[in-house]
């Protein structure tokens, strides 16, 4: 061949890594220095519902472009997606994985953006990173998914915190003293002694992060699987109904 001198290139110095085989991959997804992003675009503390919904407008927009990712969970600026155990996307190429699921999720997020920030302009593109990791059962998909939903309430529980207390007039050095070893139930006293704000009737999608899954619709005669988002406990109860998210081929 003409260019087989030059093949060295590609053998010698170009790394290719395929994710192994009959593992359910997992693409997470995270904001990279979104808190400079959020404060360049004047988001709301501690949660914007405006960006959250944005985030899981993408995320649907994910489901619909790649008919392998069986379930995502999202919370703040981070969305995890599931891919089936034998999806064959780009031959499972980690590097073409990450490179188009990072470019696919900035560009819906640049193009939906005036749909939930009509009056804002997009100062400057957001930036995400990627990471990948794979799991040989749906059992232990469930308990990562289980993890970041964990980290969802832990996390929404003391940003609100701060925030209710730095909005209050402390001093965010002085706020995160007052947060320092403090339990759930702590905060909880917290909100409801000097806010008279009881954290479980915040809304469910700060505290308990969005879902997005495909379920079955019937119209008529037809039948067909629509993505929905739902901001539920994922515990037993959510994947004894949803256990057919893992049997989908």
């Amino acid at each position: 061949m003409a260019n087989s001198k030059y093949e060295y290139v590609k053998r010698e110095f170009e790394f290719h890594r395929h994710l192994p085989a009959s593992n359910w991959i997992v693409v997470r997804i995270d904001g990279c220095h979104f808190h400079r992003f959020s404060e360049l675009h004047a988001f709301e503390k501690p949660n914007d519902d405006r960006a959250l919904r944005l985030m899981n407008a993408c995320a649907t927009s994910m489901l619909e472009k790649f008919p392998d990712i069986v379930i995502a969970y999202g919370v703040s600026d981070e969305y995890s997606f599931v891919f089936q155990e034998k999806t064959e996307l780009y031959q499972r190429d980690e590097r073409l994985i990450i490179s188009s699921c990072s470019s696919c999720f900035t560009s819906f997020y640049m193009m939906k953006w005036k749909e939930y920030f009509p009056s804002k302009e997009l100062v400057q593109p957001p930036h995400f990173q990627v990471e990948v990791s794979c799991y040989p059962e749906p059992r232990i998909v469930c308990d990562y998914l289980s993890r970041r939903q964990s980290e969802c309430h832990n996390r929404n529980q003391y940003t609100t915190c701060f925030w209710m207390l730095v909005k209050s007039g402390e001093g965010e050095n002085k706020a995160k003293e007052i947060l320092k070893d403090t339990l759930p139930k702590d905060k909880n006293e917290l909100l409801f002694q000097r806010f008279q704000m009881n954290y479980n009737n915040e809304p469910a999608m700060f505290r308990k992060g969005s879902c997005a899954y495909r379920q079955k619709v019937e119209a008529s005669e037809d039948e067909r699987w629509d993505v929905a988002v739902a901001h539920v406990d994922m515990g037993p109860h959510f994947w004894a109904k949803h256990s057919y998210v893992f049997d989908r081929r």
